[in-house]
């Protein structure tokens, strides 16, 4: 199944899960994630099944002033 990543085009097998994903792209955290614009606990990320054409958005805290 094919899914953007942060804008970056992925093929994934199907059934993949948000957990895989993130594993695949070696995200550290801290950072927090959103489906198709639609944050995602942590606490979901094993049992989320990602679809075709979903957009995953990995975003990391920004400090500073």
């Amino acid at each position: 199944m094919n899914v953007l990543i942060n804008d970056i085009p992925r093929t994934l097998p199907a059934d993949t899960t948000l957990a895989e994903a993130l594993a695949l792209i070696e995200a550290r955290p801290p950072f927090a994630v959103a489906i198709n614009r639609e944050f995602v606990p942590r606490s979901g990320y094993a049992d989320r099944r990602l679809q075709t054409d979903d957009r995953i958005e990995v975003i990391r805290p920004v400090t500073g002033g």
